[in-house]
């Protein structure tokens, strides 16, 4: 049992937790919670963590997959300590990062017709986590963010995510344009969400092959970006609202095309 905040595995956690370039560097992302260790793919954990008032519940709810990987238990006082939520929930783990390429997964795609989001600079991680589970839930084939796009290993992005960043394929790319170029090439029709737009998302057939593309929360897409898209999309509002929030939208935007391919 651990039992000292000063422990190397502790601190290693606790740098995991607070800095991107540490969860780079290791390759690895702390995931807490029964419920998002429960999501985890078992291959991808690298270690466990359990409080000491945790440990009967967890090994019953989840002692099967937890007899085949490494655990830790810890005392209260210390799991407390390398918990980055306001109320702990006894169990957390480390989980290896994983890595897509574009090409494998238009490959892979292939014979179906695709949905993507494409995020341009969202710094918000709230709402990254929330497009992700949107994404999801919406039949999305992947979320492709630009580099300046925040932290997908951020440890509130993960809680927001809600188990989708386990199943859902992403990539960051150092240059959008280029891609949106290489999935028109294959197909893919991009619409961009813009306030310039002079029609309304709902005028566009989205059943074929589409990625929609968001921009940042105060700026919106540069016009470089905007300027590779198929068209320009606007989202009707009344009042004084300016735009929506990129996580709304982004739904908005994904059902539409959800319901679209259900309706035939």
């Amino acid at each position: 049992m651990i039992t000292s905040v000063h422990n190397k595995c502790i601190k290693e956690t606790a740098a995991l937790l607070a800095k991107k370039k540490e969860r780079d560097r290791r390759g690895l992302f702390v995931v807490e919670g029964g419920k998002m260790f429960g999501e985890a793919p078992a291959e991808l954990i690298s270690r466990v963590y359990i409080a000491q008032s945790a440990e009967k519940d967890m090994y019953a709810q989840y002692g099967e997959k937890l007899s085949g990987l490494s655990c830790e238990i810890v005392t209260d006082e210390v799991f407390a300590r390398m918990s980055d939520t306001v109320t702990p929930q006894g169990i957390l783990c480390l989980v290896r990062q994983q890595h897509y390429n574009i090409e494998e997964i238009l490959r892979e795609r292939e014979e179906k017709q695709l949905l993507f989001i494409m995020l341009e600079d969202i710094q918000d991680p709230g709402n990254l986590g929330t497009i992700f589970r949107t994404a999801e839930a919406a039949g999305a084939d992947g979320v492709i963010m630009s580099s300046r796009t925040a932290d997908l290993y951020n440890p509130k992005t993960i809680r927001s995510t809600m188990g989708a960043v386990f199943r859902v394929p992403f990539i960051y790319t150092e240059d959008i344009t280029s891609v949106i170029k290489r999935m028109r090439e294959r197909g893919t029709a991009v619409y961009a969400a813009h306030l310039g737009a002079e029609r309304f998302y709902d005028a566009y057939d989205y059943r074929q092959s589409t990625a929609f593309l968001i921009g940042n929360e105060a700026n919106g897409l540069r016009d470089e970006t905007a300027g590779c898209a198929n068209a320009l999309i606007g989202i009707p509002m009344e009042g004084s609202v300016e735009s929506l929030n990129a996580a709304v939208a982004s739904s908005i935007l994904l059902y539409e095309a959800y319901r679209q391919r259900r309706m035939g």
